[in-house]
């Protein structure tokens, strides 16, 4: 599984960052995270606000910081 935080680095890009590796590591899910902070590539996922979340290339979110428990539920809904 690959998880994409799109932003510039701010704060809150950080925070899902951490996050998404916290909640993986949880659940077992051997996922690689990667920074995307190019503003071509974040603007073609076509989000207006960061940070974004793309797990295997799906858009799952933008614009805000999730709770735990809704990025478990992003992981585990793209585990299928």
């Amino acid at each position: 599984m690959i998880i994409k935080i799109l932003g510039m680095g701010c704060a809150n890009c950080k925070r899902v960052k951490a996050l998404a590796a916290e909640v993986a590591s949880e659940l077992g899910t051997e996922a690689t995270i990667e920074e995307v902070t190019d503003v071509k590539n974040i603007m073609s996922y076509g989000i207006m606000q960061t940070p974004g979340i793309v797990i295997d290339e799906k858009l799952i979110g933008s614009g805000g910081v999730p709770t735990k428990e809704q990025m478990q539920q992003m992981i585990q809904s793209a585990m299928g």
